[in-house]
């Protein structure tokens, strides 16, 4: 009785699947083969990722801010996939770009970026990094820039959008300022730690000291302190001083640049402006 039924039921399961329909086993095979290329094709993202948030932990710990040129902004910063934000100053530091206001801003930036490497709450989701005009042409040509200091986030996906781009006219480089805006655009908070400046203690201690040399030394002879013609000179200088822009813009702190609300004019103090030539030469040749 089992040795006869045996071979009924192989011929019953012959018999299914002469009837299963005969496209149906390439589309297993094709769907099989498309899981394994996905699965394959994570894990590689996955690696390529990892290698880069390495080698930016890397050069972080070397230096808070890492210079780029064309091809490491397109590898670190454009190219997928990526998890971190960046920011990114482009500037022009050269001595032939004569951009006064590069300097004063890499000098802020400099400070942002040294607060968040020592604090506490240093992670790899956020890098500091710059890109000069001379180092990184074909980036400014990429992104239609002509003109620096300027500081843009790249977020971790999509695109930049207009918030991006810090307002540097209407708000300044100050390191708070731009501590503030990353914040809006990444929730990183950073506290600015700003180094200790001992310039205005040194130069008082200096002024003291000269005066108290120049009294020890007439101490015998005292007369010039009743001068009136002196005094009116001190005091002379003293107001001029006080008058002068260079005081009111130290103690109120504008931007570097106003709109006009009646007009809608800009005036602005003087940033790197790219050698038009220099741009023309660089774009014919690419």
């Amino acid at each position: 009785m089992g040795a006869r039924g045996a071979p009924s039921r192989r011929r019953q399961a012959g018999r299914r699947l002469r009837y299963l329909p005969t496209g149906s086993f390439p589309f297993l095979l094709l769907l099989l083969l498309l899981c394994i290329q996905l699965g394959g094709g994570q894990k590689k993202k996955e690696n390529l990722l990892a290698e880069k948030v390495e080698q930016l932990m890397e050069w972080s710990s070397r230096r808070s801010i890492f210079r780029m040129n064309g091809d490491k902004f397109r590898k670190f910063i454009k190219a997928p996939p990526r998890n971190y934000s960046m920011i990114v100053m482009f500037t022009a530091l050269q001595p032939q770009r004569q951009c006064s206001v590069c300097r004063q801003a890499n000098e802020e930036y400099q400070i942002l970026a040294n607060s968040w490497r020592y604090s506490s709450a240093f992670c790899n989701k956020l890098f500091f990094s710059m890109v000069d005009y001379d180092e990184g042409t074909d980036v400014f040509q990429q992104l239609n820039m002509n003109s620096a200091p300027t500081f843009m986030h790249f977020p971790p996906k999509g695109r930049p959008k207009r918030a991006d781009t810090f307002d540097l006219q209407r708000i300044g480089f100050a390191a708070e300022q731009l501590a503030k805006w990353i914040a809006d655009r990444t929730d990183v908070h950073i506290r600015v730690f700003r180094p200790p400046n001992y310039s205005g203690t040194i130069a008082l201690a200096l002024l003291v000291s000269l005066v108290g040399g120049l009294l020890y030394l007439r101490r015998n002879n005292l007369e010039f302190i009743y001068n009136k013609t002196g005094w009116a000179m001190v005091s002379l200088c003293i107001v001029f001083a006080m008058t002068s822009g260079q005081m009111w813009n130290h103690i109120r702190g504008p931007p570097y640049a106003h709109k006009n609300p009646h007009n809608g004019q800009v005036a602005r103090a003087k940033q790197a402006k790219i050698n038009k030539w220099d741009y023309i030469k660089q774009k014919a040749f690419t």
